[in-house]
């Protein structure tokens, strides 16, 4: 469609008097908490500098001291050829740094697509060269810089920079028939990617895939932007429906031929990546079945198409995709990310013998593979310690060690340069804003208590939730489910929190299959929550039976029935809080998006009795309503699993809700479609069932854009305040 202890900040003692409180203006108008950040870091090939974007020009900065050097490219000199000077903010450079390309004037597609005008910009001649006349997808420059591929019309084209021609790759695209070198949309959503072509290394060869979605049925919705609404029309396919048939296509371009890549006879299935090897002329092709129970590498000659597996993984719920993967320069060692011994973990894997061995054997899952040192031998990662932080760690594959680069708990979030000889490092935890620092990786792996040059401390933030509005500290907790077994929680108290009173209680939550809300991080905890805490209510967070970073089997316990732990689960805490003095069992409540609407609507029909208020933003209310490569990794198919499919579904519950239920959605959304409200409401009006509901007009699923999340806000807090 994603404890043990309690953090305490110690305050200066003031009365509750000078408290400021938060306003839903200071979260969703004025931006009073935004964090800073740092904008446009690349480091450059070299490994001791990176740039910068400062005031709008590019400039060179130390690694060493994080001080600027010179500037690259003054925004001055970015002009098209008629003069008007084009924007910095959005640009890719070349791997020669000799180019970069600039993007104007971005058009969202989907969630992750979008097109944009396009220029390259030489910095030594200072000149600019504009792509296309018309929007493009996925412009991306050849290793050597000469080219640039980029979708079209659904075509896939090439340009060349020198003498300023474009060759047509494919001809045969067409809307909701045929795509080249662009995702279709569930492929896009699900897969977690929408550029579907790849430069080889050396830049002789460029896959890219051809989606034929003939027989993918489409999906409707109207936009209300004019006298007479239109329709947008697009192929999405729900549960047990047909998908796009996939093919590799790898074009020569020295002779501008191509080669099929040969993924078998079976066509019912998807290619969820496709990456170069180490190897310029081998392309590796991800196989996975339709039941994504079963996984295979392919070793794909790009002259010919001949493939060979190297690599297979069989799962007896499903095989997770992911990024997590290295090919080293032997051109024989691969490194993967894997959850087949139960907890997701780095692997080595040999291509010749067809095998592969666990590299670590961690206590806690691995939570984000940032890349290999193959010079100096070392791999780095982080773990989910504790499953609500990110600890960042390297394994020395000489000495066969883990080494922890820092021992600040909380989330660390890292970005090297070119040689892993420095990181960026993006700390938080969920009272402290992001401390962004620059640091020397050899001297964090000497001394974890190490820390580099600081290049931003969110100061001024740190103050005002500390000083200033006071916001109250989350407490991590473990609370349990009927069945004894510990879930990750925490508690957001009223600062002026007494326990001699009672407090109205409100769950949010989302508790999709791997996903993670209690998160020792900046932000998992919304102002929102903030603004209700004072309000005088007590916000409860808890990661279900069937989220992340706990193993497979607690993740995948949810498999084929999906909705039926995760609400017990919230429905078992639920009861046991209203058994505390300090709670009011009868003002309990319950929101949640997406999957978490899914949730909230299932607190209030399987859950009526406990929860008695929910809000819904953007729900699944019915299964069969939602997209096949989502569903089935978890359902199987509907005519598989009818079962599983209609016995959680909130639809099928609503003459439940005793309740206050309030459902909102978005009309064009492309994602959970608004049909799923829609027959939710029309079946509370079959079985008499009060409710209220509010819809956003061309809204997609993230329901915002002008006043947007004010109102949507606005309108959820009064139905709070109303009804809990």
């Amino acid at each position: 469609m994603k404890k043990l202890f309690v953090l305490v900040l110690f305050f200066p003692l003031i009365t509750n008097a000078q408290i400021k409180k938060i306003t839903l203006e200071d979260i969703y108008k004025k931006g009073t908490f935004r964090s800073e950040f740092i904008q446009g870091f690349n480091s450059m090939k070299d490994g001791n500098f990176y740039f910068e974007n400062e005031e709008g020009s590019i400039v060179k900065k130390s690694f060493e001291t994080g001080e600027k050097v010179s500037t690259i490219i003054n925004k001055s000199d970015v002009k098209t050829q008629d003069g008007k000077q084009l924007s910095l903010d959005d640009i890719e450079w070349s791997n020669d740094e000799k180019k970069i390309l600039i993007f104007t004037n971005r058009e969202s597609i989907y969630r992750r697509s979008s097109k944009a005008k396009v220029y390259v910009f030489d910095l030594k001649s200072k000149t600019t060269q504009l792509i296309d006349s018309d929007k493009i997808l996925h412009a991306s420059l050849s290793p050597d810089a000469t080219q640039v591929a980029f979708v079209k019309n659904n075509n896939l084209f090439i340009k060349n920079l020198k003498t300023n021609k474009t060759t047509a790759i494919t001809t045969d695209g067409k809307w909701n028939k045929i795509i080249n070198g662009n995702c279709d949309w569930v492929y896009e959503e699900e897969f977690s990617f929408s550029k579907a072509f790849s430069w080889s290394n050396d830049g002789k060869y460029l896959a890219y895939y051809k989606f034929n979605e003939t027989k993918v049925p489409e999906f409707a919705f109207t936009i209300f932007d004019s006298l007479y609404p239109t329709q947008y029309s697009y192929k999405y396919p729900k549960a047990g429906d047909a998908n796009s048939t996939i093919s590799i296509h790898i074009y020569n371009t020295a002779n501008s031929k191509s080669a099929k890549a040969d993924i078998g006879t079976e066509t019912d299935i998807y290619i969820p990546r496709i990456k170069w090897m180490a190897t310029d002329n081998k392309l590796c092709v991800y196989w996975l079945n339709r039941l994504q129970n079963h996984l295979k590498l392919l070793s794909t000659d790009a002259n010919t198409g001949k493939s060979s597996v190297f690599y297979e993984e069989k799962n007896k719920y499903y095989v997770d995709i992911t990024d997590d993967m290295h090919f080293f320069k032997d051109g024989n060692t691969f490194l993967f990310s894997s959850e087949k011994e139960g907890m997701n973990s780095l692997y080595l894997g040999n291509i010749k013998t067809k095998t592969s061995q666990q590299l670590i054997k961690p206590t806690s899952e691995l939570a984000e593979f940032y890349g290999v040192d193959e010079d100096n031998g070392k791999v780095f990662y982080s773990l989910a310690d504790q499953v609500r932080n990110r600890m960042p760690y390297c394994y020395d594959l000489k000495s066969n060690q883990q080494i922890p680069l820092s021992n600040k708990v909380g989330t660390h979030r890292l970005t090297f340069n070119s040689n892993f000889s420095y990181y960026v490092d993006y700390f938080s935890t969920a009272t402290t804003p992001n401390i962004i620092s620059l640091n020397q990786t050899t001297a964090a792996l000497q001394n974890k208590n190490y820390t580099g040059k600081i290049l931003k401390d969110n100061a001024k933030l740190n103050n005002l939730i500390s000083n200033v509005y006071q916001l109250s500290t989350p407490e991590f907790t473990l609370l349990k489910n009927a069945t004894g077994t510990e879930l990750c929680s925490w508690i957001l108290k009223p600062k002026d929190f007494d326990s001699s009173k009672k407090y109205p209680v409100l769950f949010c939550n989302y508790g999709g299959p791997g996903s993670q809300q209690v998160s020792n991080s900046w932000g998992s905890i919304n102002m929102w929550h903030h603004y209700l805490s004072q309000q005088g209510y007590m916000i409860v967070c808890v990661d279900n039976t069937g989220t992340g970073f706990r193993g497979e089997e607690f993740k995948k316990k949810t498999y084929l029935e999906l909705g039926k732990h995760e609400i017990q689960d919230q429905i078992d805490v639920a009861k046991y809080l209203a058994t505390l003095p300090f709670i009011d069992g009868n003002r309990i409540g319950h929101w949640g998006w997406s999957y978490g609407g899914f949730m909230s609507s299932l607190a209030i029909t399987k859950g009526a009795d406990i929860f008695k208020a929910a809000i819904a933003v953007a729900p699944v209310t019915n299964w069969r309503y939602y997209d096949n490569i989502y569903t089935e990794r978890f359902m199987r198919t509907p005519k598989e699993n009818a079962k599983g499919y209609d016995d959680n579904s909130p639809i099928n519950h609503v003459d439940k809700i005793k309740g206050k239920y309030l459902i909102i959605h978005g009309t064009a959304d492309d994602n959970v479609h608004f049909q799923n409200s829609v027959m939710m409401i029309d079946e509370m009006i079959k079985k008499n069932v009060d409710f209220e509901s509010g819809y956003y007009p061309n809204k997609n699923h993230g329901i915002r854009g002008g006043n947007t999340s004010y109102h949507l806000y606005k309108k959820m807090t009064k139905f709070i305040l109303e009804n809990l």
